[in-house]
């Protein structure tokens, strides 16, 4: 069935005391009704391809809303009629302008979509307890990290621990609640204990890597995303870190470029707003190696990944 695409036309009619649509605030609201969504999302076994998808389904469902909300917030209170076009198209100007305004003021403000869009929440054998109270216990401790109360999370994880010692997801939160604390050396214990009950536990490895990458321990930093490559050679992550390292912190620029790109295009693929933040950095790289006269070498890696120099 082909998709419809409506271009309304709307006559409105109004009084001059009828006051503007306050776009900010519209734009605020419609977000939050889209972060409702987004939490909502079950991140369990599901690929990224998958997750973006339904992140995306719930800016759609608000676009059409920010559109009509945004054309009357324009309209001239001195003319008493005029009309308001529409185009619901999603590869119109005006509905991709509207979504890429939701998707930036969400990106910054709902904690939540970094979460789910960062996802590879993939349950191995020791991932969950069995055990009723250590997961209640657990749900409590993801519930006070989510509000930011991360010595409480701790608190409510080393009970959970306490009663199911080889429960992996909760060695994995404990060691986030810790990262969030600047107290990176337990949180890569954690992580450590997490790994020697799921070796292929990808959230672990991952947040090793960034807490190296605190500590500034560059080279440690790689090699952890390295063996994180070695079970998930798909995670944009890995590439995007190791690349910021190489071009931001050990000033290799063309090492870091080729990872940085690697990572663009799993984003793209993915449908992740990430991909935004690669083509920053990709911009930085750029102005540095022109800068040093390797404005050709630059051309060259993006080439050889296939991309073209916008």
């Amino acid at each position: 069935m082909k998709k419809k695409t409506l271009i309304a036309i709307l006559s409105i009619t109004y009084f001059s005391g009828v006051s503007q649509i306050n776009k900010d605030k519209l734009l605020q609201e419609l977000s939050e009704n889209s972060c409702m969504c987004i939490d909502s999302i079950s991140t369990t076994n599901k690929s990224p391809f998958l997750i973006n998808k339904e992140v995306e389904d719930c800016i759609n469902k608000q676009v059409g809303a920010y559109q009509i909300g945004s054309k009357l917030a324009n309209i001239d209170l001195t003319t008493t009629s005029q009309d308001i076009i529409l185009n619901t198209n999603t590869n119109s100007d005006d509905y991709k302008a509207s979504y890429s305004k939701l998707e930036n003021y969400l990106f910054k403000n709902c904690i939540t979509l970094k979460e789910k869009i960062g996802s590879r929440d993939f349950v191995n054998k020791n991932s969950l307890s069995t055990d009723e109270k250590a997961l209640k216990l657990y749900y409590k401790g993801i519930d006070k990290s989510n509000n930011g109360n991360h010595k409480k999370a701790i608190k409510y994880f080393k009970k959970a621990i306490k009663i199911d010692s080889v429960f992996a997801f909760a060695w994995d939160n404990l060691g986030l609640s810790y990262r969030k604390l600047n107290d990176y050396d337990k949180a890569i214990e954690c992580y450590e204990k997490s790994l020697t009950l799921d070796p292929n536990g990808v959230m672990p490895l991952q947040n090793i890597a960034i807490a190296y990458q605190y500590k500034e321990e560059y080279h440690k930093a790689i090699k952890a995303f390295e063996s994180l490559a070695e079970i998930d050679n798909n995670n944009p992550e890995i590439y995007y870190g190791i690349g910021l390292i190489y071009a931001l912190k050990l000033k290799e620029s063309e090492k870091g470029l080729d990872y940085i790109c690697k990572a663009y295009n799993i984003y793209d693929q993915e449908k992740s707003p990430y991909k935004n933040d690669a083509q920053t950095i990709m911009n930085m790289i750029y102005k540095s190696m022109k800068e040093s006269g390797k404005e050709e070498k630059f051309i060259d890696i993006l080439k050889s990944n296939n991309i073209l120099m916008k």
